[in-house]
């Protein structure tokens, strides 16, 4: 039994493709390092210099991800 399988490449479209998965890639990982940095500098406050900025330990994560996708919007 054979199988035969038909791709179509549309000219010019493919580095296009290619070049916006490496901007993503890129994207992805510096919003990555940024959250990672974020959590890791607010995590190594005491609760009361947590307190202080106006901030509790559960509040990290989220201020995190908001630090990362601020970053990457400019």
């Amino acid at each position: 039994m054979a199988v035969t399988s038909e791709h179509t490449v549309l000219k010019g479209t493919h580095s296009i493709g290619f070049s916006s998965l490496i901007e993503a890639i890129k994207t992805r990982y510096t919003r990555h390092r940024v959250y990672r940095q974020t959590v890791n500098e607010l995590s190594a406050l005491s609760n009361r210099e947590l307190a202080d900025l106006g901030l509790h330990r559960s509040m990290i994560r989220r201020i995190a991800m908001q630090a990362a996708e601020d970053y990457t919007a400019h």
